[in-house]
């Protein structure tokens, strides 16, 4: 009989690791699985095959949450931590995967919301050795953080302008033309500025028209600002690589492009004035 840390390390390196043959078959099956399991779900939300196999779906996705709680045990058992790997963000994708079927007992539609295995399957870049891919999404994670002052600060405007536009509204239009209250009155200009237009709430007076042409023209003016915002931090990410690495002594801007003598951020120098004469 072999050692309970044995059996452990074993279990480790199968589950865990995927540079072994062991480990690449469990990942494969593991996909496998997912995959089958996020068919069936999506088989028993079409309502003539929940009628006639809905018996014979919900013992296959039953066989599946059985095969994915028995899995997640192991990954438990065989983890160094538990509670790291419980914590991780597979760990708690790995429990999301399991509990909706179990809350499905209380509250039947619940179970649907197991589709949310479907985040498990970026396993398969693990699998399939595609690490480059994931460091090519570290560079919209930096472009995130980089931009995220700027789009909180364009997010606060446009919700005051949502709310003056709404409020603006609900005083011209009021109730009889379908403004009931401020919060109905703002969700017409959230919807009109984003150019979405559901149409269930039209102005009819022409001073409202006006107005409501007037958000028209301000959502596409502003819908681009995002994007901009969020292309320049990824253009800046992007170039990290490449760039210079060295932090501005005024703002602490880490890299900037190779030929820089002048912080991009601040303007300020990035080098004394006798270190760029030597």
């Amino acid at each position: 009989m072999h050692h309970p840390s044995g059996r452990r390390q074993r279990l480790y390196r199968i589950i865990f690791e995927s540079d072994t043959d062991a480990g690449r078959r469990f990942d494969t099956w593991l996909i496998g699985l997912i995959v089958s399991s996020l068919v069936v779900v999506l088989l028993d939300s079409i309502e003539p095959l929940h009628r006639q196999y809905g018996g014979p779906l919900y013992g296959l996705e039953w066989c599946f949450t059985t095969l994915f709680t028995v899995e997640y045990l192991m990954r438990l058992y065989s983890a160094p931590s538990p509670w790291r790997y419980a914590l991780s963000f597979f760990g708690l994708v790995d429990l999301l995967a399991i509990l909706p079927a179990f809350i499905g007992l209380l509250y039947p539609d619940a179970q649907y919301l197991t589709i949310v295995r479907a985040l498990r399957l970026m396993r398969v870049f693990r699998v399939l050795k595609l690490r480059q891919y994931l460091n090519q999404a570290n560079y919209l994670l930096n472009a995130l953080r980089g931009s995220r002052q700027k789009i909180v600060v364009f997010l606060l405007s446009v919700t005051t302008l949502v709310i003056v536009f709404g409020a603006l509204m609900y005083v011209i239009e009021g109730p009889r033309h379908g403004f009931t209250s401020i919060p109905i009155s703002i969700y017409w200009a959230v919807v009109t500025l984003t150019t979405v237009g559901f149409g269930d709430i039209t102005p009819k007076t022409p001073l409202g028209q006006g107005v409501a042409a007037l958000v028209m023209i301000t959502g596409y003016s502003i819908i681009a600002v995002p994007t901009g915002i969020f292309t320049a931090e990824l253009a800046n990410a992007m170039r990290q690589d490449s760039g210079l690495r060295h932090d501005c002594p005024n703002c602490a801007k880490s890299s900037h492009e190779g030929n820089a003598a002048f912080c991009s951020r601040c303007g300020s120098a990035l080098f004394p004035r006798d270190a760029r004469h030597d």
